[in-house]
């Protein structure tokens, strides 16, 4: 399985089509990297490996968005913000472009103009990887599950 350039929008990185909302998903993935000081690139979670995305989300879900916070920020950060920060990530990084804010909003949601936020839907590339149980000739290979129905193959030379 491949995993998206850690920025890309789900649209672009499958159809090669650019949106108005894909530098809104881009925003979002830099926004849940400042907040937790990690990379969306990495996978965390030592039962279930999965992506930044696919831990912010499951965090969210859990309500225990606040462990996602790098520990670094924890000391002298606002939870209320915080909490605004991570649920503008989160809307920001959903599947569907027309489910995203525009960055005017984004803008208006971290300046707090904005009386109530929405609840974000599942961000796009949440995946998991376990490895299989099966041995296939001289290795395992590692089994990708997608939660938003999303494939990637990458072909690999000899």
């Amino acid at each position: 399985m491949v995993q998206c350039s850690g920025y890309m929008s789900p649209e672009y990185a499958l159809d090669g089509l650019f949106s108005i909302k894909s530098d809104v998903f881009s925003f979002g993935v830099v926004v849940l990297e400042i907040i937790s000081g990690k990379r969306n690139t990495g996978f965390y979670n030592s039962k279930e490996a999965t992506n930044l995305l696919g831990y912010a989300w499951r965090l969210w879900k859990e309500e225990r968005a606040m462990d996602l916070v790098d520990q670094t920020l924890l000391e002298s950060c606002s939870r209320s913000e915080v909490l605004k920060c991570i649920n503008v990530g989160l809307l920001c990084v959903q599947e569907d472009p027309s489910d995203r804010p525009t960055m005017t909003n984004v803008v208006l949601m971290l300046g707090g103009e904005t009386a109530t936020l929405l609840n974000p839907k599942q961000p796009a590339f949440v995946a998991r990887k376990r490895l299989s149980s099966t041995p296939s000739s001289s290795s395992s290979k590692q089994e990708a599950q997608s939660h938003n129905e999303l494939t990637f193959s990458l072909g690999e030379g000899r």
